[in-house]
């Protein structure tokens, strides 16, 4: 088994960031994975005090489209945020201070229009990671059950749809799912498979059109009686890692 693609989500919602490689450290995230957010304004959110909240409290692809259509960019020597909307209108900011931040959250928000609720705040606190589910966790998804259910549908169904960090090649299809409480080594980095992941409406989203043009729930439910593609994991021996990196099962701890 072998990485075949490394991706990163700098913003919570928007376009993935192309890795060659990454290095995590124990009970970590790839870095800068979901590091920031735009909390809806009666999200409750506060940063002196952030905990996990659900996606619905903050910007993102299951209620939010149109937001497939805009491209972000992070360069973490500067802090430098760019967002891009599809018309070319751009702001570029520095996302680690209170002022870059308020500029991006206003392009944000009125780039959303009426699905903005309250007074959206755009958001960074170091070490909180804005992810979909509780803890923090890479998610990694095999190949093979993407192509399996593309088969089964008879139709595509891009990867960018299901915004993974981890793509892998190299075990048949749905094999992973019987890695939940097993360790795997990929490359020099160890993580522990807690859960697969159960798909939620931001999979309807087409990332190339920004239409929800397709309900990869219930064609996953259908086809084979769950919502699940891919797993989550979580580092328990950090390290490096890299595209074209051997994976491999450890077994149970």
């Amino acid at each position: 088994m072998r990485i075949e693609y490394l991706y990163r989500f700098p913003v919570k919602g928007l376009t993935a960031e192309a890795l060659e490689e990454a290095t995590v450290e124990r009970g970590g995230t790839i870095p800068w994975d979901r590091a920031f957010a735009l909390a809806q304004g009666d999200s409750g959110f506060d940063a002196v005090n952030p905990v996990w909240l659900p996606k619905s409290n903050f910007m993102c692809l299951a209620r939010n489209a149109r937001v497939a259509k805009l491209a972000a960019f992070f360069e973490p020597r500067t802090g430098t945020l760019t967002l891009r909307a599809p018309d070319g209108i751009e702001v570029a900011e520095n996302a680690l201070r209170p002022e870059g931040r308020a500029k991006l959250g206003m392009f944000l928000t009125a780039y959303l229009g009426d699905e903005a609720r309250g007074t959206p705040h755009f958001e960074y606190v170091q070490g909180h990671t804005f992810a979909d589910g509780r803890g923090k966790t890479i998610s990694l998804i095999n190949m093979a059950s993407l192509h399996d259910f593309e088969a089964k549908v008879g139709a595509r169904r891009h990867r960018r749809r299901f915004r993974a960090n981890v793509w892998f090649s190299g075990v048949p299809a749905w094999g992973e799912r019987d890695w939940v409480g097993q360790e795997i080594q990929m490359g020099g980095a160890v993580l522990k498979v807690i859960r697969n992941i159960p798909r939620c409406p931001a999979t309807e989203v087409n990332p190339i059109t920004a239409e929800r043009d397709a309900d990869p729930v219930a064609e996953l439910q259908r086809l084979y009686g769950h919502k699940d593609l891919g797993i989550y994991a979580e580092v328990v021996e950090g390290g490096h890692f890299a595209v074209g990196d051997a994976i491999e099962v450890l077994g149970a701890t």
